[in-house]
């Protein structure tokens, strides 16, 4: 019998990067509505307060830390917190993520940068870290690396180098592992609507913003704004065949960490019905 998912994880620590917004944020309180206490991280201390207030008042446990993920002292201190507050680490949602869809022979090389420190260093640091946590404790733990639909096509950029990276570094990992109590899995979402949209090419914006009717003005945002939740749960429900919700991965990855311990999901791939090509 699978196992009950409602309080699953009672007495368990999970660490989320990204948690700000978006993916991470609705990862975080899942987890939390399932019984972990839950470490975020983040760089918007105001967003993850209110999950950590969401988290408290289902009954959860939750601390937010505003860290930089690039900065590899900081990754690292982001598990430390969770094993002194705790004395464990159970679960690592490696989240934080950025794009920068931009085509290389126009791209800004900082751009370059800031994707690999963000998309594979800081996910490289943070499992690290991890796995020499939940050994300390003897945890049966997981390592969720969050990856992207792009990673599955060999043409998409700069960014879905980056993702490739990611599913190479999970299968690598998970191999290491075997003889570990440690599972490694790799989630790959499709088009979700999420703040992470806002580097996206403006006809993209355009058609988002657009596709809520009303007296929303596309012309109001512009590449690099973020996107308010009204406008993201908007766009969601006008376009729900073609953007799935944050909340649809946070269950994709609770359903793959409370799978029996003989069951290891090496990859999943979360995508709506019809996916616009990003």
């Amino acid at each position: 019998m699978a196992p009950d998912t409602d309080k699953a994880l009672a007495g368990r620590t999970a660490v989320v990067t990204g948690a700000s917004s978006g993916i991470g944020r609705a990862i975080a309180q899942s987890l939390g509505g399932a019984g972990a206490h839950v470490v975020l991280g983040g760089r918007t201390k105001d967003a993850m307060d209110e999950s950590v207030t969401r988290i408290t008042a289902a009954g959860g446990t939750a601390e937010a830390h505003v860290h930089d993920v690039r900065n590899v002292d900081e990754a690292r201190a982001l598990v430390d917190r969770a094993m002194t507050s705790t004395g464990r680490l159970d679960v690592m949602v490696n989240n934080a993520g950025v794009s920068y869809p931009e085509p290389i022979v126009d791209g800004d090389p900082e751009h370059w940068r800031t994707m690999l420190e963000t998309n594979i260093l800081a996910l490289l640091v943070g499992s690290q870290a991890a796995v020499h946590a939940m050994r300390a404790c003897g945890a049966d733990g997981h390592i969720v690396n969050i990856s992207s639909v792009a990673s599955l096509n060999p043409a998409s950029g700069v960014y879905g180098a980056t993702k490739h990276a990611v599913n190479c570094i999970n299968e690598s990992l998970r191999r290491e592992l075997f003889d570990d109590p440690i599972r490694v899995v790799t989630i790959m979402p499709g088009a979700i609507a999420t703040s992470f949209a806002r580097n996206f090419d403006p006809a993209v914006l355009e058609l988002m913003v657009s596709s809520m009717g009303g007296d929303t003005d596309p012309a109001q945002f512009t590449p690099g704004d973020r996107l308010s939740d009204e406008v993201l749960a908007g766009a969601q429900r006008s376009m729900s065949e073609h953007l799935c919700t944050p909340e649809d991965v946070a269950e994709a990855v609770l359903w793959a960490i409370t799978r029996p311990a003989g069951v290891h999901l090496a990859s999943l791939v979360v995508r709506p019905k019809k996916d616009l090509n990003l």
